[in-house]
């Protein structure tokens, strides 16, 4: 006697992929804590600006330049929690709904995973600029040693740019062309189904003049 064994309910099949889906919703806390950040990197900013404005009659050129610096390098960092936070939100987590808004960035409009690696890693890139300069306006106090090491991990922020941009390329080329691919067969069967269609139509009215004859 053969004895089959019970077969678990829908409901239960659906329970581990329901638990791993939802757990996208871990990452809420990781962004809430970056808005944080960004609270504090605005903090930051208005008392530099505070600051410069304060002692500005006594600071010479260079310094101001240097302040100024600074001042451009936290706002590029606050440009960059902004990307990672909607960015990352949308792409990992879940949609933000705001289509047709007149305020919603331009860059959201197409984000996924790979644009979002490449405009982090072009916003990282900027950022290491703004620190190279302010090195080489103040080089009189900086040792040639950590104005070379400054210099090579600049080269490697735009090396993994170019590379992830260029296997961005690719994969969008590849997924271009494999949707291109299906559209072109799913065009030919179509008419393939309309050749077929109209053979039928033809023969079928010959059919039933035979029979009636």
């Amino acid at each position: 006697m053969t004895v089959i064994a019970p077969t678990p309910s829908p409901r239960r099949k659906r329970t581990l992929p329901t638990i791993v889906f939802m757990s996208r919703w871990l990452q809420v806390p990781l962004y809430l804590g970056l808005i944080v950040a960004q609270a504090l990197y605005v903090f930051l900013f208005l008392k530099e600006v505070w600051h410069l404005t304060v002692t500005i009659g006594t600071l010479n050129e260079t310094t101001i330049m240097l302040s100024v610096l600074g001042l451009i390098d936290v706002v590029m960092i606050s440009n960059l929690l902004i990307m990672v936070i909607i960015g990352g939100y949308e792409t990992f987590v879940s949609r933000l709904g705001i289509e047709g808004h007149p305020d919603e960035p331009e860059w959201l409009d197409h984000v996924n995973a790979g644009v979002l690696k490449v405009k982090l890693s072009m916003a990282l890139i900027s950022i290491s600029s703004i620190h190279l300069l302010k090195t080489f306006i103040d080089v009189d106090n900086r040792s040639s040693t950590a104005v070379m090491w400054q210099v090579m991990i600049h080269v490697a922020f735009l090396v993994s740019a170019i590379a992830m941009a260029w296997v961005d390329r690719i994969t969008t080329h590849a997924n271009v062309k494999h949707h291109d691919a299906l559209a072109h067969d799913l065009h030919h069967g179509s008419e393939h189904e309309a050749v077929a269609h109209r053979r039928v139509s033809k023969i079928e009215p010959l059919g039933d003049t035979r029979m009636q004859s």
